[in-house]
């Protein structure tokens, strides 16, 4: 063989050999993986936070990575571009309330009102949260139990946790599940989860469940999957921690003049409610504020901007965000604890046919925002308040109406 064919073929075999080492690892060799990092990596960090070999053991017995859940990226593999997403977040906000989602939350609300009186009003006298808040979590979550809890939460978090793209937060969730059996808190059997490792009927991810689970029912033990009053006043007591306030509401339905801003929208924006009120914002259904709210502070909320519902929201509905940090999600738990404790009736306003954008529009909006001195919060995709608002001064500043939400047409024009 001449020097330049040997040359030749050593090229072709270490482009092989690179081909064969950046391809994504088989499903074998990732379990030996798996195992070898348990021993090596995540065991020795247990074993400092007071873990027993036993427990750990126990918790890693039999468990294989899953692949099949989301958010991973395989040995080898480059983390992939996010595909068209269709959360809430990215249609008509309108989608997130459909009647019939809404009302099997209602309805269910209602008739387990009834059946849990005597522990919810117990769990407001201690915590000071509506009975009727607790119950839209509960039903949103889990369909007040009824949801299946299929997956092994040491398989959830022990995949995330070794090959997701969050790493770090889903290595801690698993530290902590691990300190939830070490305690005798729960037994490994039990430790039942949800595809993103969420526990039992609340739905906390173990750091939470360490953090707020409650023994209400006075057994001695804290059982978030089995037992009603431990699962309410888990949820109470989660809220309290975040700041609930007693006495008050989450927020008020309103009508918002064109003369008030839609960018005036957001938690850092408050005003005293009578200020409100004074701007010309109505309650909707002729309704007047309480006077007790009068002089206590409230936020404007337009979830969608002008092309849907407005409310007046007060500090709780913050906290509810603590839950979930969607304004869609909270929505949904005040409406429907409105109408758990009211009856049922949609929202007066309507929502408009906004939407229908990828989250990489709503990031490249974000950025050319950004990009002209704007606080959008991140472009991350996700149009929150910072963003909507922003929209909103953007849109008067060039002589436009003021909508404070993304369409197709803004995208275009602040390419």
């Amino acid at each position: 063989m001449t020097a330049f064919l040997r040359t030749i073929a050593f090229a072709f075999i270490a482009a092989l050999l690179a081909v064969l080492l950046a391809a994504p690892a088989s499903a074998a060799k990732i379990d030996d993986q798996f195992r070898a990092w348990l021993q090596n990596d995540l065991w020795p960090e247990a074993k400092t936070k007071g873990i027993s070999k036993q427990t750990f053991d126990a918790a890693f017995d039999g468990i294989k990575p899953n692949l099949k859940l989301p958010d991973l990226v395989m040995p080898g593999e480059k983390p992939k571009t996010p595909q068209k997403q269709h959360q809430a977040e990215f249609g008509s906000p309108g989608a997130y309330f459909a009647e019939k989602t809404v009302r099997a939350v209602t309805s269910g609300g209602r008739t387990r009102e009834a059946a849990n009186a005597k522990t919810l009003a117990a769990i407001e006298k201690r915590y000071g949260v509506p009975g009727e808040i607790l119950l839209a979590i509960w039903g949103r979550e889990t369909d007040f139990g009824a949801a299946k809890m299929p997956y092994d939460a040491f398989e959830v978090l022990g995949t995330k946790a070794f090959i997701s793209t969050k790493q770090d937060f889903f290595r801690t969730e698993l530290l902590a599940a691990l300190e939830i059996v070490q305690r005798g808190l729960a037994p490994v059997g039990a430790m039942k989860s949800s595809w993103a490792g969420a526990l039992g009927q609340p739905q906390f991810m173990p750091t939470s469940f360490l953090k707020h689970a409650v023994d209400f029912d006075g057994d001695g033990r804290v059982d978030i999957w089995n037992s009603t009053p431990d699962v309410l006043a888990s949820i109470a007591n989660y809220l309290v921690h975040y700041g609930w306030v007693r006495g008050r509401g989450w927020g008020f339905e309103v009508t918002v003049p064109e003369s008030v801003s839609c960018s005036l929208e957001g938690p850092d924006q408050g005003k005293k409610i009578s200020e409100w009120a004074g701007m010309g914002i109505k309650r909707v259904g002729g309704k007047s504020f309480p006077a007790s709210e009068l002089k206590a502070e409230g936020f404007l909320l337009m979830p969608a901007g002008r092309s849907g519902p407005a409310f007046i929201a007060t500090p709780n509905f913050y906290v509810l965000k603590e839950y979930n940090t969607s304004d869609l999600y909270a929505l949904f738990i005040g409406h429907g604890a409105d109408r758990i404790a009211h009856g049922d009736q949609s929202f007066s306003g309507s929502w408009g046919p906004v939407g229908d954008l990828h989250r990489s529009d709503i990031a490249a909006l974000q950025r050319a925002l950004e990009a002209k001195g704007y606080d959008v919060g991140s472009a991350d995709g996700l149009p929150g308040f910072k963003t909507r608002r922003s929209i909103g001064k953007w849109q008067t500043k060039n002589g436009q109406a003021a909508t404070c939400f993304p369409d197709a047409g803004l995208v275009a024009s602040l390419k």
